[in-house]
């Protein structure tokens, strides 16, 4: 994706109410991740760039695990008020590819939470074509390490 493409993405999200999420480390050099709220559920998005690419053309597995990974972890995070957790497993079904140039969107739910697990699963989608399936279980942790 070229930079007037970069652009045009993050001028279309604005407008949309998205705003940048702070990021670190692995998941800053994958971004920039965007996030909104509506009607109380949290969406994420991610507008893919060449950076993302496989050697196909297309966007890279690992990037829409890693988008969705992360956006279930947030998610059971703010939900559940609990600081730190970890990935414990996550299940990734890729059903259909994704195009440089597109802006992939999560809405992850929480399926069922106990007192140190909390269950998850997202769709990632463009526009309104579902392109991944995944289902993500975290563990609740006491602190960061």
């Amino acid at each position: 994706m070229d930079g007037a493409m970069t652009s045009r993405a993050a001028t279309r999200l604005k407008s949309e109410g998205w705003s940048i999420l702070e990021t670190t480390g692995f998941v800053h050099l994958v971004g920039p991740l965007w996030e909104r709220k509506v009607d109380g559920l949290y969406e994420f998005a991610l507008a893919t760039e060449d950076k993302h690419h496989n050697r196909r053309g297309m966007v890279q597995g690992g990037v829409m695990m890693t988008f969705a990974d992360r956006t279930c972890g947030m998610t059971a995070r703010y939900v559940s008020g609990k600081e730190f957790m970890a990935t414990v497993q996550l299940d990734t079904h890729f059903v259909e590819a994704g195009q440089i140039g597109d802006i992939l969107i999560s809405r992850p739910r929480v399926v069922r939470s106990t007192r140190s697990l909390i269950f998850m699963s997202t769709e990632v989608t463009v526009d309104d074509r579902c392109i991944v399936m995944a289902n993500g279980v975290f563990k609740i942790l006491k602190g960061p390490g």
